[in-house]
This record gives structure tokens, C-alpha cells and sequence, in this order.
């Protein structure tokens, strides 16, 4: 983690707030990747992931845009409200589980509401290198829709088209016609509904031209029904218990026992492990029907059997 200086703290839409970070020195950020993040900890102490959705090759400044949700865990409303310009922030080195492909010919970017913003980026970078590209952004109304004036640019016309729907259903923008023949590689990032759809209609796609990434982590998926239940580490013979609203991987950390994880929202993959006993309670949008039976993502699913045993 390192102190950065907040230059600029503005709303750019309802609920959503924009942040540029920079070097209090002016010196030079680590380098960054299109749809890279960087964890940044709120007043508060809670400490969020946000993605950068300025030019990757700018090295100056960080830019992030946070949603206040009152309804969430506290890390944005703290954000929002406690943090103003010049004021200095904690924020750790980027990192990217939403790694852009820049070898295919084409590529769909598809964005829903705030997950707009590893999007962005991807749609500078992709534009800086002159590839082929879409970008389809739905948000519920102009006034939820953040740098809609970015993407007016002329560098993106003709490439963007933005889509509201007021919250109806019926409205709703139709993907397939985009999404029936296989093309180039898919990136969609927005809310659960929107991931799901996007799965659902690449299912005849190669699973490594659909790449996915949420805006909520792991806390997001869990349910007010969820209950307790236990973990067993095959190799050690250790049960670990799993709180309501606490990922196994996090109750595993808890214990003493790290696991690989990279987005820990379900969507890349890195946390994928061996189900040896018990049933999932199956929460990702990675794992194909196939492979339900005998895998599980352990930042986001749980247990619909009382213990379930892992290859850990």
C-alpha cells in the first residue's frame, strides 16, 4: 500500500463518484494493465477493489469511480462521503484478474451500470492500438450513466452504443444478435443479471473468448437464508467452520491455510478446486454443468450439505 493524493473528487452520475489519485511527490504510479484494480481503504478501515478506467499508458494519475451503495458494507459510503480533494488514501498496486487479449482481430465489450469502468479502459487501449471493437453500455437512465461524455469522443464513434432501459425489463437490450455467432472475444462486466445473461447466451462459445468480471466481491453473493457449515481439508484432515457470511476461502485464511485467488467474485477461475465430498451450493460464473459434480470456486460458493471435503 502506498499514500496517494486525491486531485480530484467528483459525483459524474447518480451515486457514482469519481476519483483521481496521483503521487503527492509527482512522481510516476506502477504501470497498469486495461481492466486492472487497485484496492484502496476507505476512512473506515474497510479496504475495496475498484478498477482503473483511465489510459493504461497514462502514469501519473489513477482514476477510479465509486458507487455509493447504503445497502452494502460501508466501504463506499465511506469513501464518498469522508474522502474530498487533497486529502491522501491507501492504495495498493494494481493488479489484473481481467487481463484484455489484444491479439484477437475484434472484440465485444459489453458493460452494465459501474462495471463500465474496466471497460473504459479496455476501449482506450483497444482504440490507442486501432483494433476492431463494440462497446455495449446499459445503464437505466442517462442520469445513472458516468462518462457517457468520454464516450462521445470521437475516437469511439461509431464503436459505442449506449442503451437505457428505465428499469423495465421489457425494454432491455438484445444481445444476441451480437452474441449467436461466435466472434473475436467478449468482455462483460456489470452486475450478476447481466453476467448470467452473457453466459447463458455464450454457451456455444470457446470458454477462453468469454471473459467475465463482477463489481461485487464475495460478501455480494452471500443470502440471508445462508447458514453455517463445515470445510474439510483432505490433506490435513482439518474442519473449518463457515460462517453465514463468510467465504470458505476466507474462513480457510482464518485457520492458517492460504489457497490461490485472484478477483474472489466468482468470475476468473484462479480459486477453482477439487470437490471431493458433499454438495456446492454453486455461486460462479465459471464452472460449466459439467463440471459442478466434482469442482467449486471457493470465494463465492458454499455448501447445501452440512460438510463438504476439499482437495486442499
Amino acid at each position: 500500500m502506498a499514500l496517494l493524493q486525491v486531485a480530484r473528487a467528483e459525483r459524474v452520475a447518480r451515486d457514482i463518484h469519481l476519483f483521481e489519485l496521483r503521487h503527492p511527490g509527482g512522481q510516476d504510479l506502477p504501470a497498469f494493465t486495461a481492466g486492472a484494480h487497485v484496492s484502496v481503504t476507505a476512512p473506515n478501515g474497510s479496504v475495496r477493489k475498484y478498477s482503473l478506467c483511465n489510459d493504461p499508458d497514462e502514469r501519473n494519475r489513477y482514476v477510479i469511480a465509486v458507487k455509493r451503495d447504503p445497502a452494502g458494507h460501508g466501504g463506499s459510503v465511506s469513501l464518498v462521503d469522508g474522502v474530498k480533494a487533497s486529502d491522501l488514501v491507501e492504495v495498493s498496486e494494481p493488479r489484473n484478474a481481467f487481463e484484455l487479449d489484444e491479439k484477437p482481430a475484434s472484440h465485444l465489450l459489453i458493460a452494465g451500470g459501474i462495471g463500465i469502468t474496466p471497460i473504459l479502459a479496455m476501449a482506450r487501449r483497444l482504440a490507442a492500438l486501432g483494433k476492431r471493437f463494440r462497446l455495449v453500455y446499459l445503464t437505466r437512465s442517462p442520469e445513472d450513466t458516468p462518462f457517457a461524455d468520454v464516450l462521445a469522443d470521437e475516437v469511439f464513434q461509431g464503436r459505442v452504443t449506449i442503451h437505457h432501459d428505465g428499469g423495465d425489463v421489457a425494454r432491455a437490450f438484445d444481445l444476441w444478435p451480437l452474441l449467436e455467432k461466435p466472434n473475436g472475444h467478449v468482455y462483460c462486466c456489470g452486475p450478476r443479471g447481466l453476467l448470467e445473461a452473457v453466459r447463458d447466451m455464450t454457451g456455444h462459445w470457446s470458454t477462453s473468448a468469454v471473459h467475465f468480471e463482477s463489481f461485487l466481491d464475495a460478501m455480494a453473493s452471500s443470502k440471508p437464508e445462508d447458514k453455517p457449515f463445515t470445510v474439510r481439508l483432505a490433506s490435513s484432515g482439518s474442519r473449518i467452520e463457515v460462517a453465514p457470511a463468510t467465504s470458505i476461502l476466507e474462513a480457510m485464511r482464518a485457520a492458517g491455510h492460504d489457497a490461490p485467488s485472484s478477483c474472489e467474485s466468482g468470475t476468473c477461475g484462479t480459486c477453482k478446486t477439487r470437490l471431493l465430498e458433499g454438495l456446492a451450493d454453486h455461486r460462479d460464473l465459471v464452472l460449466m454443468d459439467d463440471e459442478r459434480r466434482d469442482w467449486i470456486m471457493i470465494c463465492v460458493s458454499r455448501a447445501l450439505t452440512p460438510e463438504i471435503a476439499i482437495d486442499r
